[in-house]
């Protein structure tokens, strides 16, 4: 019977935020109450949000932290040179700039943290994508992936949780998948580049035309992860910008609209606010501290892959120095605060959302009772293929469980079935990370929120479109280790 109700709390969630029927935060809360009362456990509903939230908030204080800390480093340019060398190879070009997106979001990744990747990724695109009325679910699927594959680093997480709940050693486990998971982040670029061909046929094919540095009539904006038009962006791409040769755009499409009238100028206040990027003339730059943000940041990224202390506390650390020195008077300070108080609410807001539903989801043994009848299923004529059962497990798991619940709960138990058929450990280990393209994109991750309020996508937007290409580059994931012979 929990089992039954289980799966049905995740369809009924789906159904509804994909339908945009409820949003995010309303499902998470509401859905998860009434399934509690469904199986007669209503009166314990309080003691699971309570365990939910208490396992959660180390997470939404990492997000917050690490939310103003980011959010000062790109007010005060420490990422200006890398959105510039960026966008002088997107130029105006859909192809380019969704490879860019791509590219960029596969780098940023190494720092193990997907919310500083989706955090550096959208303020450096976002501009671009809303002056090119690109849609926008093409930014946040791309992104999502790419941080998906690249997630699989040893010190990202799924690694070290399967080579902690196996006994094995990190390395034993990622080295040897180095050639799969690089098939999969090689299909990430090339889903990039056919998605960026079917934006440049679209649209049509782009120019922005050089700006002054500064324009009298364009307004200052301080860079900030909050307001209307996010951050990132370029020097030299102002209001005045060329779009030549501009298409009509289809109708209907996520986070698109009509492009500027073919040759013609576009001056229109509304796009404007839609394209405030990283004005080069911002007074929240401090190039005389660019290397102390530098030298912070590296620090700060050297001392979470360490593990030198908890991640919410090495940037509680880091929002408070880099505020300190960056902004030392106090209403400069309340400025950059106030400039991604909106991004602090609505990421917290949303992990303690999520902290009722996977608080009820475990305190009611329904992911307990789910995971036992998949494993369950599976028949005993594939023991001998267990790698590959659990690879295949793992896309749904990984989506539809929280990584601590699959890692620890399930893998222990596909590593024991596969033993008894001869399968190594190692092998079902690595299996196991080939869902995390997927699992990027899970309603659980709390990143993915950063993700999409930052981009100012639907999550069922978001969702709809992601999760196909997801389990495709998940797919080719595990299809290059069976030809390896990984696993």
């Amino acid at each position: 019977m929990l089992t039954i109700l289980g799966f049905a709390m995740i369809a009924t969630f789906l159904v509804l935020i994909m339908t945009k029927k409820m949003s995010p935060i309303a499902a998470l809360v509401l859905i998860p109450a009434l399934f509690c009362v469904a199986v007669g456990q209503g009166a314990r509903l309080g003691d699971y949000v309570i365990e939910g939230v208490g396992n959660l908030a180390p997470t939404a204080a990492m997000l917050m932290f690490a939310i103003v800390y980011f959010g000062v480093m790109i007010d005060v340019g420490l990422f200006d040179p890398i959105v510039r060398g960026i966008l002088r190879f997107c130029q105006a070009d859909p192809m380019r700039i969704v490879v860019g997106t791509a590219v960029l979001a596969a780098v940023v990744s190494l720092d193990g943290d997907g919310s500083t990747t989706f955090m550096i990724t959208v303020s450096a695109m976002y501009p671009l994508y809303k002056r090119l009325k690109m849609s926008l679910v093409v930014m946040t699927g791309v992104a999502a992936t790419a941080n998906g594959v690249m997630n699989t680093l040893p010190w990202g997480g799924p690694t070290a949780r399967a080579a902690t709940a196996l006994k094995l050693d990190a390395s034993e486990i990622f080295v040897p998948m180095i050639p799969a998971l690089a098939m999969g982040l090689l299909a990430v670029f090339v889903l990039a580049y056919a998605l960026g061909i079917r934006e440049r046929k679209r649209l049509g094919t782009l120019t922005l035309g050089e700006a002054p540095a500064r324009e009298p009539e364009q307004e200052t904006v301080p860079a900030g992860i909050g307001g209307t038009g996010g951050t990132g962006g370029a020097g030299g791409i102002g209001r005045k910008d060329r779009l030549r040769k501009g298409a009509a755009a289809s109708p209907g499409g996520t986070g698109t609209g009509a492009p500027a009238p073919a040759g013609g100028t576009e001056d229109q206040h509304g796009d404007d606010e839609e394209f405030r990027g990283l004005d080069p003339n911002r007074p929240t730059l401090r190039p005389g501290l660019y290397w102390f943000n530098a030298g912070l940041t590296a620090a700060l990224l050297t001392a979470m892959i360490l593990e030198l202390m908890p991640i919410p506390v090495l940037f509680l650390l880091g929002a408070a120095l880099a505020l300190t020195v960056n902004f030392p008077h106090m209403p400069d300070q309340r400025a950059r605060i106030a400039a991604h108080a909106d991004n602090v609410l609505n990421v917290s807001g949303m992990v303690f959302a999520a902290a009722v539903f996977t608080g009820v989801l475990t305190g009611t043994g329904m992911v307990e009772h789910m995971a036992d009848w998949v494993v369950g299923a599976v028949p005993e004529a594939m023991g001998p293929h267990m790698a590959i059962v659990t690879g295949l497990l793992s896309l749904p798991l990984t989506y539809f469980m929280s990584n601590d619940g699959f890692y620890f709960g399930v893998l222990p138990v596909l590593a024991e079935a596969g033993a008894a058929h001869g399968v190594s450990p190692l092998e079902i280990a690595r299996a196991s990370l080939a869902g995390q393209a997927l699992h990027m994109s899970s309603p659980l991750v709390p990143a993915v929120y950063v993700l999409v309020g930052m981009a100012k996508v639907e999550f069922g937007d978001h969702t709809r479109f992601t999760v196909k290409w997801a389990v495709l580059t998940s797919l080719v994931v595990l299809a290059a280790g069976i030809l390896f012979g990984i696993m």
